[in-house]
């Protein structure tokens, strides 16, 4: 086992694992593991790589500032480049981004300005075009730029692209990745080009990216819409990008994505990312689609870690409608956190408000039910603890009995939606029995999520 000298050097090399559970038709599908780089992801190629390029051509001083503006795992590539080397970092990164990632960014030393998803190239607060702007005003400051930085590419030509080769004993028919930057696209253009011109280079794009339509139709469509997968898909044509290769692209739903990827931690046991669920999903539309058989690469991109939050959080899946349960056409449908479902997260009215305190900030809720044994007997808010105990910390220790509200408002379960107006109007949530029991809270943004989901699917 070989003994590295810090974690740069243990960047790339990472492994090749068959696919043996998922439906793959005639052929054979291969995930390359770049989760398993250091920083969880295959950025940590470029990372890496743009840096000590931008070091030996004399571009990047010491005691520079790096900035960068990035919607995936670029940023964690750099900050795990720069943190070694001793480079301030700052990264400008669109609000989709997940709260995981974030987190990893500012714990390596990062700073992270936040900027609106919402807004397209051009745009002052378009993530890119902000990031060149504070590279300008910053003193001596460096901007990566890996759209239009040629280090990108030629980091996957030196290292992704033989190493597939190595491990594919240079026998590999067709390779499925995603495009963001478009440095994976090119470098392998590049690479393959030269030792199996016959490969097929086949791109997992997100539905409302405007580059499968490029790849299919040639038409490069001036409109873009949001996804919620991060790190690929794109409102234009990168600078470095090559698509002169690509054999076909399949755009592929937010929905799709995000099944695949969970369908590939259930089977195959890896956990994928977002754009890994997308990659997956193409590789098996290809995989199904030949008639004959085929050894097909497909990248892990980045670790599902960093979705914890979201795609395997059944709660986000269900609040975006990407889960479906059964309808029962009454308020049923409205309580996110079920009681007969064990769901709902509780507290006895004899604990202490420490316990409340703690479940509430654990489980990401502003209140919860008292129950005892099955009986609701109260429900407690982050109010009601700040009340109880402000000047008298002491009170934490107090049961929850003595801070919690009795004055309850129950609703029928099949009561019509309107009669949750005047208990939200109140400040209070909606309590929903049927006959004597309980079922569970309705809060604002339950009765939010319920109408963006039937507006989705009418």
């Amino acid at each position: 086992m070989q003994v590295f000298d810090n974690v740069l050097e243990m960047v790339g090399r990472t492994p090749m694992v068959r696919a043996n559970r998922l439906d793959t038709g005639r052929c054979e599908l291969f995930l390359k593991l770049e989760a398993l780089n250091p920083g969880g992801s295959i950025k940590d190629r470029i990372g890496r790589h743009m840096i000590e390029a931008a070091e030996k051509s004399g571009e990047l001083k010491p005691g520079a500032t790096l900035v960068e503006g990035t919607a995936g795992n670029t940023g964690l590539g750099l900050a795990l480049a720069a943190a070694q080397k001793g480079y301030p970092l700052i990264l400008v990164v669109p609000d989709k981004m997940s709260r995981e990632k974030i987190f990893n960014l500012k714990a390596m030393g990062a700073e992270v300005i936040l900027t609106r998803s919402d807004v397209a190239k051009g745009h002052p607060q378009y993530y890119q075009d902000l990031a060149q702007q504070i590279a300008n005003e910053t003193p001596d400051a460096f901007f990566i730029n890996q759209f239009g930085n040629p280090s990108n590419p030629e980091a996957h030509r030196l290292t992704t692209g033989p190493e597939i080769w190595e491990q594919m004993d240079h026998n590999v028919d067709a390779i499925v990745f995603g495009v963001g930057s478009s440095g994976t696209m090119t470098g392998l253009s590049q690479y393959f080009s030269e030792v199996a011109p016959k490969l097929e280079l086949v791109i997992a794009d997100p539905v409302g990216s405007i580059l499968a339509e490029y790849v299919n139709e040639g038409t490069l469509s001036e409109k873009s819409s949001s996804w919620m997968v991060e790190g690929i898909g794109e409102d234009f044509l990168p600078v470095i990008s090559d698509f002169s290769r690509i054999a076909k692209a399949y755009a592929i739903t937010d929905a799709e994505s995000f099944a695949a990827g969970r369908e590939l931690l259930l089977k195959e046991g890896v956990l994928g990312g977002s754009s890994t669920g997308t990659i997956i999903a193409a590789a098996q539309k290809y995989c199904q689609e030949q008639s004959e058989p085929k050894r097909v690469v497909a990248f892990v991109c980045d670790t599902g870690n960093k979705y914890l939050s979201k795609m395997y959080n059944d709660y986000w899946m269900l609040d975006n409608g990407f889960l479906e349960r059964q309808q029962h056409g009454n308020l049923r449908d409205l309580i996110m956190r079920p009681y007969w479902k064990h769901d709902t997260v509780t507290v006895g009215p004899a604990e202490p408000l420490t316990s409340a305190y703690a479940r509430m900030k654990l489980y990401d809720v502003s209140q919860l039910p008292v129950m005892d044994d099955e009986e609701l007997v109260g429900i407690i808010d982050e109010s009601d603890v700040l009340l109880a105990v402000y000047d008298h910390e002491e009170r934490f220790s107090d049961p929850v009995s003595s801070a919690m509200t009795s004055d309850l408002d129950f609703v029928a379960v099949d009561a019509d939606l309107r009669s949750l107006l005047p208990i939200f109007d109140a400040g209070k949530v909606a309590i929903v029995r049927e006959d004597d029991r309980f079922l569970g809270l309705i809060t604002r943004i339950d009765l939010l999520n319920y109408l963006r989901r039937s507006t989705d699917r009418g």
